[in-house]
């Protein structure tokens, strides 16, 4: 079992930098029997492991993930942590889940990179002023961080925006929360997936889910690639094929896969010290450690599992870097992925029990995966233990459509404002 980090064992590889680090989480062969069984091993699947074991005490449990730890969403998005929501449901949910990641990095005894830059949403019209105008003040509300910008402030601080009287899309001020930022996918999910490991919970790679065993209407446990594991309780957590496992157990979702292209530019030195997002389409940026330029707009309009997005995308999200930060136009696009992800019919999650016994879901997270992933995994751990949502996610239901409880976080709340 690796042991904690500390200055004292970087002092010790300093000085025999020869020797190797111990192993960072087990890769035991999978048991016959688990009493909870979490399909994917991204970031919510690992985090809802290590709150099982560490706020619940139940230890017998199994990640399982058909490929490698960290292969799927986790490694594939912009990294950007934030709790700026206005729709009830979301505004105490985002805002715990970045309290969380305040404190991962101590949390799980790993450096998850966590940068609290800021993140400044650009206004395009007055009308858009507004609109972040009544957004800041739910989130201050709430005891959220906010701050509304006129023109001039904005152009303090971002001074590479274009200004100028000819800009297609003139700015007219921003809404600024200064606690957001970024993270480290990487770091994060094999922080939690050393963390989970090192509390006795066992994370099984290159174990593919292929069906669920049922007994009627219960969940019993799951067939693999590496045979059949029971499981008294079986918790999905598989990001955009969320609705093909659900299947297995004869279960419909109301969500769709699509696909969710992300770019990063060659290096250059630091000049965009913040999140920067924009009003007149969706569109958001930051800069890497590196220097890069990571950036993305828009999802592809089509349902589909492949990991490869469209030329026509890329074009637009070209369109809206270039109208915004006219310098980009000068710089050369390293390279693009895509992640595929659930998209529901009101852009909020699901974090719930189903209508099939012993089965939980946690899905649907669209555009706002990776920076609920702290509270995904807290509230998901509360669910699946208590067999009972916590508050934070009692409005994250699959029954909400059919109540009228809808949460639309993107069609009342996003940065776009369709005139």
């Amino acid at each position: 079992m690796a042991k904690g980090y500390s200055v004292f064992s970087l002092l010790k590889h300093a000085l025999k930098p020869d020797s190797a680090w111990p192993q960072a989480w087990e890769k035991p062969q999978p048991r016959s029997s688990y009493d909870v069984v979490i399909i994917g091993g991204g970031g919510h699947g690992l985090a809802t492991a290590y709150y099982l074991a560490k706020n619940h005490g139940i230890t017998n449990v199994a990640v399982l993930e058909r490929s490698y730890i960290g292969s799927g969403n986790a490694g594939r998005n912009t990294t950007i942590i934030r709790s700026n929501y206005m729709i009830g449901g979301n505004t105490n949910f985002f805002e715990f889940s970045l309290k969380l990641w305040e404190g991962l990095s101590h949390e799980l005894n790993y450096n998850c990179m966590v940068s609290h830059r800021g993140q400044v949403v650009v206004a395009v019209s007055p009308v858009q002023m507004d609109v972040f105008a009544r957004r800041g003040n739910i989130m201050r509300l709430n005891g959220i961080d906010a701050e509304l910008l006129d023109r001039g402030e904005t152009q303090k601080l971002l001074p590479y925006l274009d200004y100028s009287k000819e800009a297609r899309f003139p700015v007219w001020g921003a809404i600024h929360q200064p606690r957001a930022g970024t993270a480290r996918h990487d770091a994060m999910v094999w922080g939690y997936a050393r963390a989970a490991s090192q509390l006795g919970v066992h994370i099984i790679e290159n174990c593919e889910v292929t069906g669920m065993v049922m007994d009627g209407n219960r969940v019993t446990g799951v067939e693999t690639t590496r045979g059949r594991i029971n499981a008294g309780k079986v918790g999905i957590a598989v990001a955009g094929h969320s609705s093909h496992v659900a299947r297995m157990a004869g279960l419909k979702l109301p969500v769709e896969s699509h696909i969710l292209q992300a770019f990063v530019t060659e290096p250059v030195k630091p000049i965009v010290h913040h999140v920067v997002s924009w009003g007149a389409e969706l569109f958001y940026l930051s800069q890497s450690d590196k220097g890069g330029l990571v950036f993305g707009g828009h999802i592809d309009g089509f349902n589909t599992y492949t990991q490869r997005g469209q030329f026509f995308k890329i074009r637009d999200v070209m369109e809206c870097a270039v109208s915004l930060m006219p310098f980009m136009s000068r710089m050369r696009l390293l390279r693009h992925w895509g992640g595929i992800q659930d998209m529901t019919p009101d852009g909020s999650p699901f974090i719930c029990r189903t209508p099939v016994d012993k089965l939980y879901l946690n899905g649907g997270w669209c555009y706002q995966g990776f920076k609920a992933t702290p509270a995904s995994g807290w509230t998901f751990a509360h669910t699946i233990a208590h067999d009972a949502e916590h508050d934070l996610n009692r409005d994250f239901t699959l029954d909400r459509f059919e109540k009228g409880g809808e949460l639309d976080e993107f069609g009342i709340g996003n940065w776009t404002y369709k005139q």
